[in-house]
């Protein structure tokens, strides 16, 4: 069922049906495959990159596609509505170049940036650790500097989307004591004394790796640090509002393939010699879940929008992520509900959105911090 979508230009139209030929291809046809065996599709982020999917918001002058974001949201969406773990490991890699982008010098953006815009190297973010998540003012990690300048990094990271798997690394490491203490780093994934732990045994989200990583007095040079010391906080926490749209247009992507396959399943499926669809407790239901899948949509396109205007947009981003990601979770519940017992087995996929929608309520911010937030700006 694709989406009837309303677009800025032609040239987006054009993205969003290149999208859906893509996705179709690479992603649909190989997801249930790699989500059952949980093995990583190699070479798959390679030909997203090929294609220009992977760099859609930033700059052409680096490679990237110079699209605004209510563009790339949508994009995102459509690569989610075939493979959630696809989708959300590519919102992870936009995230990843963030820091870069933005606090970057012209000589280390030259440098670095058109390989992680073109997919050959892909991007992991590395801020959590076992003690901060939520907080993330509480880390430990340290990147301590040696006589030659550089950085000896110690310490332990969690919860890292293509941990062991992506060519470099977001990382954020403490130089100091204090909220204004921690630094931001461009990590080559490939490090002495950088290791990674087994990937996660998860819910859902199986065939793109999460893992742990240890920090061994690995050496990383100083031209590598991205921004000041000491500004780590502030770069982390730049990205985030950003990050969470991203989170909110998988979240409906994921919604929008429960409520398809529900309405096709429902339109084949007869009880007592009607169509199941007909029958209004669940017509009823479907259309509540395609209501709520059309206000996920709106409400992060309405963010999208005022983020590409340069208006303030984290009160809505908050509002798109904690929307979407309950929708997504409600959605993909009822879907394995008029599935039936059909929904509660492996042969339909629906029982794999419930599982895959589970996560996006709790990763960039949870959704009780989403609640903090709204909340905080409303008494602002």
């Amino acid at each position: 069922m694709d989406v009837d979508r309303l677009l800025p230009t032609p040239e987006a139209a054009d993205l969003i049906a290149l999208t859906r030929e893509i996705a179709d291809k690479e992603l649909a046809s190989r997801a249930d495959e790699h989500e059952a065996a949980e093995t990583y599709p190699e070479g798959l982020f390679a030909t997203l990159g090929g294609t220009g999917l992977l760099g859609l918001p930033y700059p052409e002058e680096f490679g990237g596609g110079g699209q605004p974001y209510e563009v790339y949201l949508q994009v995102l969406e459509e690569l989610a509505a075939r493979w959630a773990a696809v989708a959300v490991a590519t919102s992870v890699h936009t995230l990843a170049c963030h820091p870069l982008h933005s606090f970057g010098t012209a000589e280390q953006k030259e440098r670095w940036l058109p390989e992680m815009l073109a997919g050959k190297l892909i991007g992991g973010y590395s801020l959590s650790e076992p003690q901060a998540g939520s907080d993330a003012a509480a880390l430990a990690c340290k990147a301590e500097r040696t006589e030659d300048g550089a950085y000896r990094v110690t310490g332990n990271k969690a919860w890292i989307t293509h941990g062991g798997k992506a060519g470099f690394y977001a990382l954020f490491a403490r130089t100091a004591p204090g909220s204004h203490g921690i630094s931001c780093f461009l990590a080559p994934g490939a490090t002495e004394g950088l290791s990674f732990g087994k990937p996660e045994r998860k819910m859902g989200l199986q065939a793109v790796p999460t893992t742990s990583a240890h920090w061994d007095g690995a050496l990383i040079e100083a031209d590598r640090r991205i921004g000041d010391e000491g500004q780590g906080l502030q770069i982390a926490f730049s990205a985030l509002d950003s990050g969470r749209l991203g989170i909110a247009a998988c979240a409906t992507g994921l919604a929008q393939a429960a409520l398809s396959a529900a309405v096709a399943y429902a339109n084949e499926r007869t009880t007592f010699g009607r169509k199941i669809i007909d029958h209004q407790g669940l017509g009823f239901l479907l259309a509540d879940m395609a209501a709520a899948v059309d206000a996920a949509r709106a409400t992060y396109l309405d963010a999208a929008r005022r983020r590409d205007l340069g208006r303030p947009f984290s009160r809505q981003a908050s509002a798109a992520k904690l929307i979407a990601t309950d929708t997504a979770m409600k959605v993909t519940t009822d879907a394995v509900q008029v599935l039936g017992g059909y929904g509660y087995t492996r042969d339909f996929p629906v029982e794999r959105y419930m599982r895959e929608a589970k996560i996006m309520q709790i990763f960039e911010g949870t959704n009780q911090i989403q609640r903090l937030v709204i909340s905080r700006q409303l008494t602002a």
